[in-house]
C-alpha cells in the first residue's frame, strides 16, 4: 500500500507540474511534436491549452486520492 501512495504521489506531482506549465506558462514545447505540428497546421494552440489542462486536472486529482489514502490509512 506504501508503494501505491508514492506512486500516486509522484505521477500526481508530474502531471500537476506538466500540466501547470502548459496552461499557465504555455511552454508547448513539453507537448511530443507539438510545434511541427503547429507548423504544418494540424495542431492549434487550443489543443496544446486543452492537454495543460487535462494533464493539470488529472495531476491534482491523483494528488489528492494520494493524499487522502496516507490520511485515511495513517491509523492502521
Amino acid at each position: 500500500m506504501t508503494l501505491l501512495k508514492i506512486i500516486l504521489l509522484a505521477l500526481g506531482a508530474t502531471f500537476s507540474t506538466f500540466g501547470y506549465l502548459n496552461y499557465f506558462k504555455k511552454k508547448y514545447n513539453l507537448i511530443n511534436d507539438y510545434e511541427t505540428n503547429r507548423k504544418a497546421g494540424k495542431k492549434t494552440e487550443s489543443y496544446a491549452r486543452k492537454v495543460g489542462l487535462i494533464e493539470l486536472l488529472l495531476g491534482i486529482a491523483l494528488l489528492m486520492i494520494g493524499l487522502y489514502l496516507i490520511v485515511a490509512m495513517r491509523s492502521t
